[in-house]
């Protein structure tokens, strides 16, 4: 009875982790902002790369959808900063082998890890600038990542879910 308890709790918090993570400027007035722009070095690269018009689609539908419109650069209240960040890390694959032998509570053991592998992901990293402050009121990373195998609708529908996500906290709630 006990394992059970312990595994629906463990389950209970693991639906509660967020994969979008956000941070604001306390003082910025977001009822202030009515249009926008996307910032010049939007996406960090000197050709929009085929998710990096993936990311412009789904953040122009969100802003669409926070009422905010869009003009040119020169015009704009904020400036919408993005980018896809490679991450490596390492990834346990299979399970570690062991073996041992002995009586009672004494005994000889040996055991392998789990062999581990490199994987290389991409996180959306997206900012919101004010122009008249030149500085960054509102920014969501994502913790879900992109991955080399997906394929072009994957992609977009991840995107379009992440970029969805990420507007949900948009305007941050005023804390109370």
């Amino acid at each position: 009875m006990r394992f059970l308890m312990i595994t629906a709790l463990l389950l209970a918090l693991a639906g509660c982790t967020a994969n979008v993570v956000t941070d604001y400027k306390d003082t910025a007035m977001f009822g202030s902002y009515g249009t926008w722009a996307f910032a010049p070095n939007a996406g960090a690269g000197s050709f929009v790369s085929l998710d990096g018009s993936r990311v412009r689609a789904a953040v122009e539908r969100e802003m669409k959808r926070e009422a905010l419109r869009q003009v040119p650069e020169a015009e704009a209240d904020l400036l919408v900063n993005w980018q896809i960040v490679e991450e490596e890390r390492l990834e346990q694959v299979g399970v570690g082998v062991g073996i041992g032998f002995g009586r009672g509570p004494f005994g000889w053991g040996m055991a392998a890890p789990p062999p581990v592998r490199e994987v290389k992901e991409g996180k959306l990293v997206l900012e919101l600038v004010d122009t008249s402050a030149n500085e960054v009121v509102w920014r969501a990373v994502s913790r879900r990542y992109l991955k080399e195998f997906q394929s072009s609708d994957e992609r977009r529908e991840l995107i379009d879910e992440v970029v969805a996500e990420m507007f949900s906290q948009y305007p941050p709630a005023p804390e109370s």
